[in-house]
């Protein structure tokens, strides 16, 4: 996974945890695109500062990940709720009973709508 995609969606998960400023650093530089010299300028600091916060905020995040793993987690939750939902289009081919068939098609709906 590209490490800038990686890093906002750790934000997404353990943003909370770092400092208002280093959340709002990191939204900045991750999430908006902005250059390290632009959120200086906001900032009202150096490029180097702001280099700094988002190397150590950078480094919190995974280290959060590794020991939480809520990303992982994450990933390994949408991908067992997508094979569920595989397994019951294949259930559904074969039962004949339109009842049951509307209770999977509602299952496979509230799942889909929550991954």
């Amino acid at each position: 996974m590209e490490k800038r995609f990686e890093i906002s969606l750790l934000l997404d998960f353990y943003g909370v945890l770092l400092t208002e400023k280093q959340r709002n650093i990191m939204d900045l530089y991750f999430n908006n695109d902005l250059s390290l010299s632009e959120i200086a300028e906001i900032n009202n600091t150096s490029r180097q500062a702001i280099h700094d916060t988002i190397k150590r905020s950078d480094n919190l995040l995974l280290v959060y990940e590794e020991k939480l793993k809520l990303l992982n987690k994450d990933y390994k939750l949408k991908d067992t709720l997508k094979n569920i939902i595989l397994k019951l289009d294949d259930l559904q081919i074969n039962i004949k009973d339109e009842k049951t068939n509307q209770f999977i098609c509602d299952i496979k709906a509230q799942i889909i709508e929550n991954i």
